[in-house]
């Protein structure tokens, strides 16, 4: 059949494309490094630190799983391999969808791991904080800001992430006028890096008796989760502590203590809040790991040599500044405004499924072109 040999010529061309895969994700390396951590974990001494060993052990299944992910990576091409050989053999044309399928699995696989090889920077394994902002407009722009809340949680559903709501502030009457969420997962920051910037929405308002066309804005803030390993300096007196009544989506003690904390880093004017721990003590852990990481993106992104160059300056969440826009209406698309990648399904977006946006971010920032 045709189609079979088609099919052939298709799997010859993927052999080599697996082979350069190994060679980028540094395969023997990959094995070397986790039989030396595996030698390290069986030392007698080695749960004398018990923080030190849950890193080496979270390292040693990040590794095994990129090896793991490869593996089966090739076991699926060989199993599409042997599907072709046998309906071959058999001139079997009923075959076809389910080979067809197979291979299907293999590009989608290669591109997948592909990308994941260009996360080489020092903080893209880490897990992701993401702060929500709805700007000017009232209601539609909180309601907005409550839509990207959900579009992320789904896509971190997706990818089976773990999420949780760090801070959660209400809109006046719908929707949410901040938020930070953490978002538990290998490479997590690596991919949602891209993410960070204003979103434009453009529909219909539900708020709006007229039916009249709304634009609205909301920010979304990525930095990825630091641990205590990154040395860095914040000086007490440069800190402004409030503590307020938790509230919003899971609040622990809503208007009954005040749990929250809410810290001002004063020379830079950036502010980090948390509500959703069990006590006071536990919410300010979480809010000065939540200002570190913070502190530490914007140093390494902006290149400077310390944490006091810092000058707090913030895009405004206004047109002109966003980063991609939704629109329900006239027509359906959301469109990614630095790479020019768009997805007419603007509900599978909503739904979280932004893949092909963060994808296309990837691919344009090792080019270069970002």
């Amino acid at each position: 059949m045709l189609e079979y040999d088609e099919i052939k010529l298709e799997l010859e061309g993927l052999k080599p494309q697996l082979s350069d895969l190994a060679d980028a994700i540094a395969l023997p390396k990959l094995r070397e490094e986790v039989s030396g951590l595996e030698e390290q974990a069986a030392a007698p001494n080695f749960w004398d630190n018990m923080e030190e060993s849950q890193k080496v052990l979270q390292h040693t299944a990040q590794l095994k799983g990129k090896i793991n992910e490869y593996e089966h990576l090739v076991a699926q091409f060989e199993d599409a391999e042997t599907l072709l050989a046998i309906a071959v053999e058999e001139n079997d044309p009923d075959m076809l969808e389910e080979i067809r399928t197979a291979v299907d699995q293999v590009i989608a696989g290669l591109e997948t791991q592909r990308l994941s090889t260009l996360l080489s920077g020092e903080y893209d394994s880490k897990n992701a904080i993401l702060s929500f902002h709805a700007g000017a407009g009232g209601t539609e722009a909180q309601d907005w800001a409550e839509m990207l809340y959900r579009m992320y949680g789904r896509w971190a559903e997706r990818h089976g992430f773990k999420l949780k709501t760090l801070d959660y502030l209400d809109g006046d009457e719908a929707g949410l006028k901040s938020a930070s969420i953490l978002i538990e997962g290998f490479n997590a920051y690596g991919y949602l890096k891209s993410e960070s910037g204003v979103h434009r929405l453009v529909r219909v308002s539900p708020f709006d008796s007229s039916g009249r066309r709304h634009t609205s804005f909301a920010s979304i803030e990525v930095m990825p989760e630091i641990d205590d390993s990154v040395a860095i300096e914040i000086r007490d007196e440069d800190l402004k502590v409030d503590t307020y009544r938790s509230g919003g989506a899971g609040g622990q003690h809503v208007n009954k203590t005040e749990s929250a904390i809410r810290i001002t880093h004063i020379p830079t004017g950036i502010i980090v809040a948390c509500q959703n721990e069990r006590s006071q003590h536990q919410n300010r852990e979480v809010a000065m790991k939540m200002l570190r990481s913070k502190l530490i993106e914007i140093k390494e992104r902006e290149h400077l040599d310390k944490i006091e160059d810092i000058k707090g300056e913030q895009m405004q969440i206004a047109w002109g500044s966003q980063i991609r826009s939704y629109v329900f209406m006239p027509y359906t698309l959301a469109k990614d405004h630095r790479t020019g990648f768009e997805s007419g399904n603007i509900n599978a977006v909503m739904d979280g499924e932004i893949d092909g946006f963060i994808n296309a971010y990837l691919k344009a920032a090792s080019r270069g072109e970002i």
